[in-house]
């Protein structure tokens, strides 16, 4: 009996360069308009002024010396934690909630791999050619040519990772500081580290793994199939439609008419390869579903351009489900959002973006803490008075400098005791610890057993506070 040797494998398989095609229509648009949009954004809230007391006058910048983020006119401190994990929770129900509605849209439109990727796959063919010309230019031998376009190419790839990295690094001081700062050697060390990792990184997703990224690395094409539906809108080809019962054929002779295609049982797919050759992730959207598949519809567009070219219907490959397409007569595409999972994505969605918007509005713009001084817990003076001592906090989480004033309700006039402050300065983003007193003689101490802190900016009176407290004596310890 032979026994068979196994051979061995590769623990990984070797990349094999992906070199698209350009291709226009609608979901090719849409996803120019999307990173336009998002490097507008990404690259240009370091530089949108925004007119603060104090400090830098800038939207976006999270200012790590002084524990802050300044969002607009939103500012944040480490106590508003609770925001940020609500955001996190916001974003993945999100992601969740629309991955079982219409698939991976978001790595095909707004996954910053997929808008970095595509700005490097333009500059790619903007120097080096369309794909037959790129083709071509990695089989020859390495001569002027090849050098100077690769050269170029890489050199534009390493400008606009730099950028990034650099853009990156601004949103944590204010940016034209920041980057004076930067080019003279003056900037702090993780600045440098920042900037460096960032290059390397992007340049390397972005330029040389691309597509890997998203197969390998990224864990979200690896679970996606957890949320996906038989009613789950996804890029699909109709196979159907497309294979026949005769399979596919170049339109050649009288199989250009689509009426001869049908009856002869010859599917409308032509077999270009157009929907292979568009496809950054080098799939084949006629094999099925595929994890590698990040539904950036450019294959829509490639088999919709050929349509129309052969005149035969649009629709080919197209968002659909698997239940509608398992249909005797598939019907017109559409959101199937009725479904159990989908409500409760959208219900803890509508929860959770509601307390976070209620935290935000009924926030103020400062926090106190009052806290007896128990050690001692009351103090008897020489004439008989007893004095209780009290810590109050105050931290200004507003834009400004601000100014309180600390009174009492429900005790005698004069009982409160501040020394010499008769107003509390706090200046932005920092925090005041304030000393105050109650002196009570042994006739009123029955009377008033416990009474409140009022605590009121003086530029907003109407957001003031009232803290209740307790007056220790020797009654209470009987």
């Amino acid at each position: 009996m032979d026994v068979g040797i196994e051979e061995p494998r590769a623990l990984y398989q070797k990349r094999i360069p992906i070199v698209t095609r350009s291709v226009k229509g609608r979901f090719r648009n849409f996803k120019w308009g999307v990173m336009v949009l998002a490097y507008a954004v990404f690259f240009g809230l370091p530089w949108l002024p925004w007119t603060r007391h104090g400090v830098a006058s800038q939207a976006v910048m999270f200012d790590l010396g002084g524990r802050r983020f300044f969002i607009f006119d939103l500012v944040m401190y480490p106590q508003n934690v609770f925001w940020l994990a609500l955001l996190l929770f916001i974003a993945a129900t999100f992601l969740f909630f629309a991955t079982s509605l219409i698939g991976r849209a978001f790595c095909g439109y707004f996954c910053f791999q997929t808008l970095w990727t595509d700005i490097f796959i333009w500059i790619e063919k903007l120097v080096q050619g369309e794909r037959p010309a790129r083709i071509r230019l990695q089989r020859q031998p390495w001569d002027r040519e090849k050098i100077l376009k690769l050269g170029v190419t890489h050199a534009l790839w390493l400008l606009i990772s730099f950028w990034t990295g650099m853009t990156f690094m601004l949103y944590y001081g204010y940016a034209p500081d920041l980057l004076v700062r930067f080019f003279t050697g003056h900037a702090a060390y993780a600045a440098y580290v920042t900037v460096f990792a960032l290059t390397a990184t992007t340049y390397a997703a972005a330029g040389l793994m691309r597509e890997q990224i998203c197969a390998y690395v990224c864990p979200y094409g690896r679970f996606q199939s957890v949320m996906y539906d038989p009613e789950t809108l996804a890029v699909a080809y109709d196979a159907r439609r497309g294979d026949g019962s005769m399979g596919r054929a170049a339109p050649r002779a009288e199989l250009k008419i689509h009426a001869i295609r049908q009856q002869k049982g010859y599917g409308d797919c032509i077999d270009c390869g157009f929907c292979v050759q568009v496809c950054p992730a080098g799939i084949d959207i006629r094999d099925g579903l595929q994890y590698r598949c990040i539904s950036c519809g450019l294959c829509i567009d490639a088999c919709n351009n050929i349509m129309d070219s052969v005149g035969y219907p649009r629709g080919l490959i197209r968002y659909d489900s698997e239940a509608n397409l398992a249909l005797p007569q598939p019907a017109k595409p559409h959101i199937h959002w009725k479904r159990l999972k989908v409500v409760g994505y959208f219900v803890a969605l509508g929860v959770m973006t509601g307390a976070l918007v209620y935290s935000i509005a009924t926030r103020t713009n400062f926090e106190h803490d009052v806290q007896q001084i128990r050690q001692p817990l009351y103090v008897v003076l020489s004439n008989g008075d007893i004095r209780n001592r009290y810590q109050i906090r105050l931290t200004n989480k507003s834009g400004a400098d601000m100014e309180y004033r600390i009174t009492t309700q429900g005790l005698p006039p004069g009982a409160l005791d501040l020394g010499e402050m008769q107003t509390v300065k706090v200046h932005s983003g920092n925090s005041v610890i304030v000393q105050a007193s109650i002196k009570l003689t042994p006739q009123q101490v029955g009377k008033y057993p416990r009474f409140d802190f009022v605590i009121t900016p003086l530029s907003a009176p109407e957001d003031k506070v009232v803290e209740q407290v307790n007056f220790y004596s020797r009654t209470d310890e009987q």
